[in-house]
C-alpha cells in the first residue's frame, strides 16, 4: 500500500471544519426564515392603532385651532366640521381600513358640550375590529384614545 493510498482514506469523511461551516449555514437559514413564520400583526396593530389616534388628536387640534382663527377673520380658510366622534376621521387624508371603528369614548360627553357643539370636546376611541363583526366591542383590541373638537360652520 502507498502513502498516496492511505491518504485518499482519510479523506472520506467531514472534517470538523467543514460540520461547523454546515451548522452555521444551516444556523443563518434557520434564524431568517423563522420569521415568516412568526404572526407580528398584533404588535403591528398596536403601533399602528397609536399613530392613528396620534394623527387623529393633531389634526382635530389643528381644525380647531383654524375654527378660532376663521371665527376671529384671521383665517380665510374655512375649518372641517365636526360633529361626532366618528366625523374626525375626514381630517386625515387616507380613508381608514374597514377594520377600524370610531367611537364616543370616556370624558365629557357628545350631549353637554361635547363634540357635537361649537369648541366642545369629547375623548374618543379607535380600535381594531379584532372580531370582524363590523361594530365596536369593548374587548376590540388593540384600541387607544383621541380627543375631538367640536367644530360648526
Amino acid at each position: 500500500m502507498t502513502i498516496e493510498t492511505k491518504i485518499k482514506t482519510y479523506e472520506t469523511g467531514f472534517t470538523m471544519i467543514e460540520l461547523i461551516a454546515l451548522v452555521v449555514i444551516l444556523y443563518v437559514l434557520g434564524a431568517t426564515t423563522i420569521s415568516r413564520f412568526i404572526d407580528f400583526s398584533n404588535a403591528g396593530q398596536g403601533d399602528e392603532i397609536k399613530n392613528i389616534a396620534s394623527a387623529l388628536t393633531s389634526m382635530a387640534s389643528l381644525n380647531h385651532a383654524n375654527n378660532i382663527a376663521y371665527d376671529a377673520g384671521l383665517s380665510n380658510v374655512a375649518p372641517v366640521e365636526i360633529v361626532n366622534c366618528q366625523s374626525v376621521a375626514v381630517l386625515l387624508d387616507v380613508d381608514l381600513h374597514k377594520e377600524y371603528r370610531i367611537e364616543v369614548g370616556q370624558g365629557v360627553t357628545i350631549e353637554h358640550n361635547g363634540v357635537d357643539s361649537e369648541g366642545g370636546s369629547s375623548s374618543c376611541f379607535i380600535a381594531f375590529d379584532t372580531n370582524s363583526d363590523g361594530a365596536f366591542d369593548l374587548n376590540d383590541e388593540p384600541r387607544e384614545s383621541f380627543m375631538a373638537y367640536g367644530v360648526r360652520n
